[in-house]
């Protein structure tokens, strides 16, 4: 994308307030970061959206990143019809019936350890990219975890929000 104002950002800042939260909340279920985007709009540009996104991303507090991840399905399980879940977690679709078994383990003892599911930018990994980071990120502490999640959470929304400034107009 480039700087200059594009015809899906020039679509989002005209959508009404109803349909501009709901497009929101698809790319991230939090409120409050919802809630921030709207109040800013109209945008320039697609970066000062990213800027945005990624300001209140940086503000949320340990309740709205609860939020935020209620809306992501643990990796390997994407929502039934949700295909914004499978096109992100495509790498474990193709992954072996071991794999899937292992990624399942290891997203029940992470959700055990920090009461939330394991939250990562999937697109573009691997089955196997994962679950070395779901390996990897058990041994953080919930502190550090939150902050490693706040950062994944914020390299999706931008993909998210990328998305819905290039879909066609309704």
């Amino acid at each position: 994308m480039t700087s200059s104002k594009t015809p899906g950002l020039t679509r989002f800042n005209a959508l009404e307030e109803t349909a501009a939260t709901a497009a929101l909340h698809e790319a991230c279920a939090s409120s409050a970061w919802g809630s921030k985007l709207l109040s800013q709009r109209p945008y320039d540009t697609v970066e000062a959206l990213f800027a945005a996104s990624d300001a209140a991303m940086a503000e949320l507090t340990a309740d709205d990143l609860a939020e935020a991840m209620a809306g992501h399905p643990p990796i390997g399980r994407p929502k039934p019809g949700d295909p914004t879940s499978s096109r992100e977690q495509r790498g474990m679709a193709g992954a072996s019936e071991e794999l899937k078994t292992e990624m399942l383990e290891l997203n029940l003892a992470y959700q055990d350890k920090f009461g939330h599911v394991f939250l990562i930018c999937a697109t573009g990994r691997t089955g196997e990219q994962m679950r070395d980071a779901v390996k990897e990120r058990i041994g953080n502490s919930p502190e550090q975890e939150r902050e490693i999640v706040r950062s994944e959470l914020g390299k999706i929304n931008r993909i998210r929000l990328t998305r819905l400034l290039e879909e066609e107009a309704a």
